[in-house]
């Protein structure tokens, strides 16, 4: 980051790391996905095609993210688990779960044509992620019995309900003849009423799906060693490096937390420890009781901040224009306006390169003021933007894998501090579009990228500007402004005329269009003429 006097907000952000040696777990859930299932038209009580949609994605996650060795889903939810001995990215809570919901996000989006040739892919989805803090091995045991007696009473429910619905019933009636039925209730209702067997409804239905690493995979004949050599990152000259790494194993169980089934898979209990018995009932709070949530501080201004995941690599990969690729940050700029557009209390956001600030009203309870799941959505939901967008800005330039991001959240009490944190991210965005201009102008002058870094090492802002002039022609203030000043994302308010009863006219305020600008935020003449920004109300 570069130097400036605004660099004192970093000390409002706050660090949440899983202490070691604690296990962690990922639970990610889809964002109103009843709604985005009848949008598609997703077959009721269970569409085969969509959950194993999100098989696929879960185990694109696994191959990803090594440090993830065991993973159980159901219906719209994924819940990943981290070896006991991860490291990954410093045990940060925020980073991990925005960036495995936002990977999972891309993922869904990638493989959607491969699920639903025929069905078009209507809006981005998005997806929340919360953060488990293990303390044990029997938590995590718990925990997994949790959640799959969830998916045993949710699916029974589910196909009670939609089998009377499909019959005649009404939502209402329907609910009201499932009120306080138990188990063996609905079972009987099923084999009565419609001839249905529950136990012989298919396992991925019943028990839900569950994904880990093994050097073994077990075939119907026979079971053999199978390691995969796959590509884990490229080095400085674009060459894939790669490794051996063990295959993840897709199965149904219809006890994923019972000791037998845990302990006869050896990769399991090395990676993540013995279940020393098998457990009865579970009770949920106890459970919930080990969630890393923290609820952000009320009426303070909160932003999120998303930056792409090792996007040197990406714009690498996919050939963007250095120093600069307009394209690029067009798209960046239009999955912004998305977020605004579906994130109401999201009042105004700022980007530069592959990174945007989005600042939540100082009197939002969007999700309760919950961290994570405010970080995860709007994360997620850029995400999918992006890869359904890539082909209106790059339209003969294949996307070659999904990109992902991170976030987190930081509260600023005042607007005055927060006006300090948006200038920091401008003097930021000067400080390095000057210097990167600079250095790829050498580069392509023919200079090494050591060559030129040696040769811009402590120059200043003048001797940079210099620079460009004498020896490129180029003056740094003539520049478009989307490369210097980074570009800004807010709601217009107009002034309409409206008749009152007595006849006469009043100006009443509404929200216009989403509009995208290149000012000097820094200066307070932007904020005066868009006061409506930062209001309170």
């Amino acid at each position: 980051m570069a130097n400036s006097k605004y660099e004192y907000v970093k000390s409002f952000e706050v660090e949440d790391e899983v202490m070691f040696p604690n296990l962690i777990i990922i639970r990610i859930d889809g964002c109103d996905f009843s709604r985005f299932s009848q949008v598609h038209k997703f077959e009721k009580p269970n569409d085969e095609t969509s959950l194993n949609l999100m098989n696929s994605c879960a185990s694109s996650v696994l191959v990803e993210y090594p440090d993830i060795v065991f993973a159980y889903g159901y219906s719209d939810e994924y819940s990943f688990v981290f070896k006991k001995t991860s490291r990954f990215y410093q045990r940060r809570a925020s980073k991990i779960m925005s960036l495995v919901a936002s990977f999972f996000a891309a993922v869904y989006v990638t493989k959607w044509k491969e699920f639903f040739p025929h069905t078009k892919l209507e809006y981005a989805p998005s997806f929340a992620s919360k953060v488990v803090s293990c303390a044990s091995v029997e938590v995590l045991q718990a925990y997994l019995t949790w959640r799959q007696h969830d998916c045993h009473i949710s699916n029974q429910y589910d196909t009670c309900l939609w089998m009377l619905v499909k019959s005649g019933k009404t939502l209402s009636e329907t609910q009201e003849i499932l009120k306080d039925t138990q188990k063996q209730q609905r079972n009987e209702l099923l084999f009565q009423q419609f001839g249905i067997n529950y136990k012989m409804l298919p396992v991925l239905f019943r028990q839900g799906s569950c994904l880990f690493k093994t050097k073994v995979i077990f075939s119907i004949i026979s079971c053999f060693y199978f390691l995969v050599e796959e590509t884990v990152k490229h080095d400085e000259n674009g060459k894939p490096v790669k490794r051996l790494r063990r295959r993840e194993t897709l199965v149904h169980s219809e006890n994923v937390a019972g000791r037998s089934f845990w302990n006869e898979h050896s990769s399991l209990h090395k990676d993540l420890g013995h279940f020393a018995k098998d457990i009865g009932k579970i009770e949920p709070d106890y459970v919930k009781s080990f969630q890393f949530e923290s609820r952000l501080l009320p009426l303070t201004w909160v932003v999120v901040r998303i930056d792409g995941c090792h996007f040197h690599r990406f714009s690498e990969v996919h050939e963007f224009e250095k120093p600069n690729d307009e394209q690029a940050l067009k798209l960046m700029n239009s999955c912004a306006v998305a977020v605004l557009e579906e994130f109401q209390d999201i009042a105004f956001a700022y980007g530069v390169s592959d990174e945007f600030s989005f600042v939540l009203k100082n009197k939002s309870e969007l999700y309760k003021r919950q961290s994570s799941k405010i970080i995860s959505a709007v994360v997620s939901f850029f995400t999918s933007t992006y890869m359904m967008r890539w082909g209106d800005f790059f339209p003969h330039k294949k996307l070659k894998y999904p990109p992902s991001f991170d976030g987190r959240a930081v509260c600023y009490p005042t607007s005055d501090i927060l006006l300090d944190y948006l200038a920091w991210r401008q003097v930021d965005c000067h400080i390095n579009n000057q210097y990167n201009t600079c250095f790829w102008m050498l580069v392509k002058s023919g200079k090494s990228k050591i060559q030129a870094q040696d040769y811009l090492k402590g120059t200043q802002t003048r001797e940079k500007n210099e620079l460009l002039s004498q020896q490129f022609g180029i003056e740094y203030n003539s520049l478009p402004v989307i490369f210097r000043m980074g570009s800004s994302v807010f709601r217009l308010k107009t002034q309409e005329g409206v008749t009152e009863e007595n006849g006469e006219v009043s100006g009443k305020q509404v929200e216009a269009e989403v509009v995208v600008d290149y000012s000097n935020i820094i200066d307070q003449c932007f904020w005066q003429k868009h006061p409506h920004i930062l209001s309170s109300s």
